[in-house]
């Protein structure tokens, strides 16, 4: 990473809600430049013009979707406008359908979807920010579950994606040995999308996410070996 007169550059995805949101406001905080992702263009607008953005730090919102080549080259262009990307925060994601389906009943389309949008656009945006990524001995945060590791019923399509973002992080781990790769289980937090796998339900008992923030920037301040990291034992 840089020094404090030349920001750091992160490229965080799905920051329109949510955890992306709270990541992207705890280094605009620390006074890192964001690129910032998210489909919806009014909520990320919202979202970038609440940041607490401190200087020398700068904040460009690019919505639209990862799984357009297009948009995934524009994030890492800006980036790179901006100095290059010291760090990608893989956050963006989608759950499936809701309620959630045990396997036997999984319609084959929506798991195309989510191997889309959670494994395929994903690897895709960080084949492009490698280059960078590598001059500037930065780093990969990947935002997994316990889904990924643990079997939850109605959570097998989730988790198989999850499972698949995993093993992208060990592969890539041992192929970028510039690189730190870290895939972040943040553990149940209060967020839309954890609603939608349990409608009707009240999750108002689970953490907010700005909650786990704190062990996101010690995650990056340390720099430990890449790995699988539970964000809530590093608070």
């Amino acid at each position: 990473m840089r020094t404090n007169s030349v920001p750091s550059v992160a490229i965080v995805t799905g920051a329109s809600r949510g955890l992306g949101r709270a990541i992207a406001a705890g280094l605009a905080e620390a006074g890192w430049s964001l690129v910032l992702d998210a489909r919806g263009a009014p909520a990320l607008t919202e979202a970038a013009a609440r940041l607490p953005a401190r200087p020398p730090g700068r904040v460009v919102a690019l919505p639209g979707d990862l799984i357009d080549p297009d948009h995934r080259a524009r994030l890492v262009a800006v980036a790179t406008e901006l100095g290059g990307p010291d760090l990608v925060v893989n956050n963006a994601g989608a759950l499936g359908p809701s309620p959630l389906p045990r396997l036997a009943d999984l319609p084959l389309p929506a798991f195309r979807e989510l191997l889309e949008v959670n494994v395929v656009g994903l690897l895709g945006l960080t084949q492009l920010a490698l280059p960078g990524l590598r001059q500037h001995e930065g780093g990969v945060l990947n935002i997994t579950s316990d889904a990924a590791v643990e079997a939850y019923e109605g959570w097998g399509g989730y988790g198989a994606s999850k499972a698949a973002v995993e093993q992208l992080g060990r592969v890539l781990a041992v192929e970028e040995p510039d690189v730190r790769v870290w895939w972040a289980d943040p553990g149940d937090l209060r967020t839309r999308m954890h609603q939608d796998a349990f409608p009707g339900e009240d999750i108002g008992d689970r953490p907010l996410p700005e909650t786990v923030v704190p062990a996101v920037l010690k995650l990056l301040a340390t720099r430990p070996e890449s790995g699988r990291v539970r964000l809530r034992e590093l608070l």
